[in-house]
């Protein structure tokens, strides 16, 4: 029986979601990959305790993460039973439905129909009454806003959920949903967009000023851009990686040109400087200026979550590093 660390929260960084009163770890465990029906159980218990074990107490899921579809969460369900039940006061749980989930037309998108369905099904599968936050998890402009908001404030109003968010939506469309939310009462207090040094859209779209000045928390997703700031790819692309084993639909080696890869080789240096590695200066990138709530980190092993929790040392960036690595990126 797995018993948590004494000093599990003796380093970790709070941050207040936006205007709620909820804190979350400045670096939060996603389970985008490596939790699924294809994946070693006891490498999944030795990830999450680890995390667990140095306050990393949120745990971010979606309906459809795999593979197959739901099996991260039949798998948390699993650990949650197991092991760490007797500390689910400690965690926050979060979980997400927008994507295709089942086949026909109610397993997809933002309807009523679906979210509620697809919520009921995630609390089977991980063993709970409720999420601490669940999400909408990308805009469906096949339904109207008005309909997806406010599945999520019946979620709320039924407890399902204790607060709810979005994600994927632009500055126009997230300030048109917390609207709707506002005037609702629904405790909307989180949005989670991709966001990194190679991918800055949410600061060119408004999005991130937005959400900072109206309370509303924003945790980072795919902070590392797939992998290419780890590290990895500055010497060729290796066999084993994303690019190299052609086996992610979302990074290929057309997204790693001499252009970006000369690029990242000159963020390194800053790292370096830095006395961190890449992937740590580029996990504390995203947290420099306070206005980003968590980072969202991926880890196949535990030995990942120990190095990444690093970059929590140093987040403070000074002028001419800010400027040096805006010249570089620009």
């Amino acid at each position: 029986m797995y018993i948590a660390s004494e000093t599990r929260y003796d380093k970790m960084i709070y941050n207040k979601c936006g205007n709620s009163g909820l804190k979350l770890p400045a670096m939060s465990l996603g389970m985008w990959h490596n939790f699924g029906s294809v994946n070693d159980e006891e490498n999944m218990k030795k990830i999450l305790f680890t995390a667990f074990d140095n306050g990393i107490t949120h745990f971010d899921l979606a309906n459809n993460y795999g593979p197959v579809y739901g099996s991260a969460e039949s798998n948390m369900g699993k650990l949650l039973k197991s092991d760490l039940m007797p500390y689910r006061n400690e965690m926050i749980i979060s979980s997400k439905a927008g994507y295709d989930m089942w086949k026909g037309p109610y397993g997809d998108g933002g309807s009523k129909k679906y979210l509620i369905a697809s919520l009921d099904q995630s609390l089977k599968r991980l063993g709970l009454d409720y999420v601490d936050i669940f999400y909408h998890h990308r805009p469906d402009p096949d339904t109207p806003l008005e309909e997806t908001m406010g599945a999520l404030d019946q979620i709320v109003r039924q407890g399902k959920a204790l607060y709810v968010g979005i994600s994927n939506y632009n500055k126009e469309q997230t300030k048109k949903a917390y609207e709707i939310l506002k005037k609702q009462g629904t405790p909307f207090i989180i949005h989670q967009p991709s966001y990194s040094m190679l991918n800055r859209w949410i600061e060119t779209d408004g999005l991130k000023d937005y959400l900072y000045e109206n309370g509303i928390g924003c945790i980072a997703f795919s902070p590392l851009a797939q992998g290419v700031l780890t590290g990895k790819y500055l010497n060729g692309i290796p066999k084993d990686s994303r690019i190299g084993s052609g086996k992610s639909p979302y990074l290929h080696e057309s997204d790693l040109d001499a252009e970006r890869l000369e690029k990242v080789r000159k963020l390194n240096e800053v790292a370096m400087e830095r006395g961190q590695s890449l992937t740590q200066m580029a996990l504390s990138w995203i947290l420099r200026d306070g206005k980003a709530t968590s980072v969202l980190i991926g880890a196949s092993r535990p030995e990942q979550i120990l190095e990444n929790i690093k970059a929590l040392d140093n987040i403070a960036f000074s002028k001419e590093e800010c400027d040096r690595i805006d010249d570089i990126l620009a």
